[in-house]
């Protein structure tokens, strides 16, 4: 036998092990390891989201703000400590939520087969299931293999999530960072069917959008009218709307409709209209068979940004805690 098929072979054997996998993620992974894992993450999501119809909009923008930040790596949930202020803590952050979700689900897998299952994988799975729910089946693959990292800076926080103030070209570049594509922008952006913004993130839309008190003209003027009803000066930072106006608890397409009528809340999804492709794409999506489809392609792909695997990383025994 020759060295390279000496060689093919042992990777085959270490394949069947789990061991040689090329450090990618895959379907089922904790197939031998934890069986029950991934019906654990579901159960625990579908009964919060039972009682919190806000849940999935608060998990999925979790994920998205995790992956954006050195990869899909669960970073997103570790602490502060006295010696360094971790992504939680940064600007983006600091309105998230779900993470006492994401530790009742952790809580309950250590106790079925501790060790095993990776936050960074919870994080995945429960924002998938959590909009499912609604559906009353899975809407995408997740693929399963992701490992903690023991890394969380705030000043990376800041830096990789994308602005809600940001326009088109600083979009197109901070999505292509990752390997994500312009379809990935305007699809993913379609997450903010559900959910709501604050409006410190939009004020100055309404109040003073070249400082010198005006509006931005390619917002609604309709609705900013509503807008300033609700967000009643520039320094509100407490308040919050809905991001797909009558729909925000509801995922569907209705975002993309919404936005052609001007409706964006953010300057980050006006910013979609403003580029030939990127508007070809909305179009696209108003249909809605072709927005679930698209939508779950892209949430693979922004699954699978900068993932440790293999031996890289850790297992976290608390998802907010480096071991």
């Amino acid at each position: 036998m020759s060295k390279v098929s000496y060689i093919f072979l042992l990777c085959l054997c270490f394949l069947a092990l789990g061991l040689c996998n090329g450090g990618e993620l895959r379907k089922n992974f904790y197939r031998t390891s934890c069986p029950q894992a991934e019906q654990i993450v579901r159960d625990i999501t579908r009964k919060n989201v039972a009682t919190n119809a806000a849940l999935p909009a608060k998990l999925l923008r979790m994920h998205f703000h995790d992956c954006f930040v050195r990869g899909c790596d669960g970073s997103v949930l570790i602490d502060s400590t006295a010696n360094n202020t971790a992504e939680k803590d940064a600007i983006p952050n600091r309105s998230l939520a779900g993470f006492d979700v994401i530790d009742e689900i952790k809580t309950q897998l250590e106790k079925t087969c501790p060790g095993k299952v990776s936050c960074a994988d919870i994080v995945a799975l429960s924002a998938r299931d959590s909009v499912s729910v609604q559906f009353n089946k899975t809407m995408w693959e997740v693929l399963t293999g992701r490992r903690d990292g023991k890394i969380s800076r705030a000043s990376e926080a800041l830096a990789d999530i994308p602005s809600p103030f940001s326009n088109f070209t600083i979009l197109r570049q901070s999505f292509a960072n990752k390997s994500l594509t312009v379809k990935d922008l305007v699809v993913l952006s379609g997450a903010h069917t559900i959910g709501v913004g604050h409006c410190n993130f939009f004020n100055n839309r309404l109040y003073n959008f070249t400082g010198k008190g005006d509006a931005d003209p390619s917002l609604n003027a309709t609705y900013a009218a509503t807008l300033r009803s609700e967000c009643r000066n520039l320094s509100d930072n407490t308040t919050t709307v809905e991001m797909d106006p009558g729909s925000s608890l509801t995922f569907d397409n209705h975002y993309f409709p919404t936005l052609k009528l001007q409706q964006g809340l953010f300057q980050s999804d006006a910013a979609l209209l403003t580029n030939n492709v990127a508007n070809g794409i909305v179009n696209e999506m108003l249909g809605s068979a072709k927005f679930f489809t698209e939508f779950g392609q892209s949430m693979k792909r922004m699954g699978a940004i900068g993932v440790l695997t293999g031996n890289a990383g850790e297992i976290r025994k608390k998802c907010s805690v480096v071991n």
